[in-house]
């Protein structure tokens, strides 16, 4: 599309390694809960993530997927633990491109957050009646043997050497992206899921070079993150997702994901997506209240402090809105997420509303030929009207 001077910068591309993206609107990770019973995409997902692309949205993550089977948060959430799964994810990677979108990939472990249901189904744990429906409960792993809530069983305390397996499941699971086409992967060390069960005091009280202080509970998240980064692409970016503060209080602060952010950039990470909660209880529990773009002040902090690129998350709808956040050095991408299930087409509304020219550019060349022709004639047939209702001069 040509791009006027005055470019909104919600529009402006951005360059990070060897890929450019066409504007700053990022489509967040979104679980479905939608896969196969082996945890392979289908058709659902072809049609979820193409719509975005075809919306205009420069960035497009598929769902937290998981890097080993026991990863998994339900029978139905993505894996790319398998080398069968890679047919699939390109199809619809190859299928984002074409729409002049990049592909994007949140590789995570749900850890003792595992063996569950979906959260219609109150996140539940799996039961023997759930084994009789064909869906057994599996063993889930953690930081240390302490279970996600009072009601769930106790997850297994992962040894040094099984450390070293999982890290390892990491590293093939981004050889196995690469291979799919993804242009962006994100390491998930956020919302309660493994990574983050070894960073929260409250949950990692392993006494062995994995726990204690923050140096030995960082410690699995930056050899993940250097697991990844060796098999990575050179050219093609690493980011971090990291929850701020964790939904219980200060057990976890802004100033230790100040830490971390540092240590994961002294690793090659080049972008970290600040969010918070999920220690406390499900994904989204945070005692950060939830106003619009509530968690902007987090990726604003972080940026300024590791001198790093940030996405600005939660809570985010309007186009004004991702703008200023922009124009005020909170972020460098915008991240959003349920305001897509509700507009597939934000990208495009986003930038008619801030002013961009031929905004129609961003669709596919049969949806914006028609639509501009559309307006043709409405703006003729409008015109037309006027005339006529106009009294003849005397």
């Amino acid at each position: 599309m040509s791009i006027p001077s005055a470019l909104p910068l919600l529009f402006t591309p951005l360059t990070l390694g060897d890929i450019t993206l066409r504007n700053r609107v990022v489509v967040s990770p979104m679980c479905q809960y939608h896969s196969e019973r082996d945890s392979g995409p289908n058709d659902y997902h072809l049609v979820h993530l193409g719509q975005f692309a075809m919306g205009g949205a420069g960035l497009i993550f598929c769902e937290e997927t998981a890097v080993e089977e026991r990863g998994r948060k339900s029978y139905h959430c993505a894996g790319i633990y398998d080398g069968k799964h890679l047919a699939q994810y390109r199809r619809i990677n190859d299928f984002l491109r074409e729409q002049g979108a990049l592909p994007a990939i949140q590789l995570g472990h749900g850890g003792r957050k595992g063996s569950g249901r979906p959260p219609w189904e109150g996140y539940r744990q799996l039961t023997p009646d759930d084994a009789l429906r064909g869906e057994p409960m599996w063993q889930t792993v953690s930081s240390s043997d302490i279970p996600a809530s009072p009601h769930d069983p106790a997850p297994h305390s992962l040894t040094v050497a099984e450390i070293g397996d999982v890290v390892a499941h990491w590293r093939e699971a981004a050889q196995r992206s690469a291979e799919a086409g993804y242009d962006v992967v994100e390491i998930h060390a956020a919302h309660g899921y493994l990574i983050h069960q070894f960073l929260s005091p409250l949950v990692n009280r392993r006494e062995d070079a994995y726990g204690g202080d923050l140096d030995g509970r960082m410690r699995l998240c930056m050899d993940i993150i250097e697991a990844v980064r060796a098999v990575w692409p050179k050219g093609k970016p690493v980011f971090l997702r990291l929850s701020a503060v964790d939904g219980s209080g200060p057990a976890w602060t802004l100033e230790d994901t100040i830490a971390v952010s540092h240590a994961a950039k002294a690793r090659g990470v080049e972008v970290v997506t600040p969010s918070s909660g999920g220690i406390g209880g499900a994904g989204s529990a945070t005692l950060v209240p939830r106003t619009p773009g509530y968690h902007v002040p987090f990726s604003t902090r972080v940026r300024d402090a590791v001198a790093i690129k940030t996405i600005a998350v939660g809570f985010i709808t309007e186009a004004q809105q991702a703008e200023q956040i922009l124009q005020d050095g909170g972020a460098d991408l915008i991240g959003i997420a349920r305001e897509f299930l509700w507009d597939p087409y934000w990208t495009v509304h986003a930038a008619r509303e801030l002013g961009v020219a031929n905004y129609f550019d961003l669709l596919p060349r049969t949806y914006g030929w028609w639509l501009k022709r559309r307006d043709k004639i409405r703006e003729v047939t409008r015109s037309a009207t006027q005339i006529s209702a106009t009294p003849d001069a005397k």
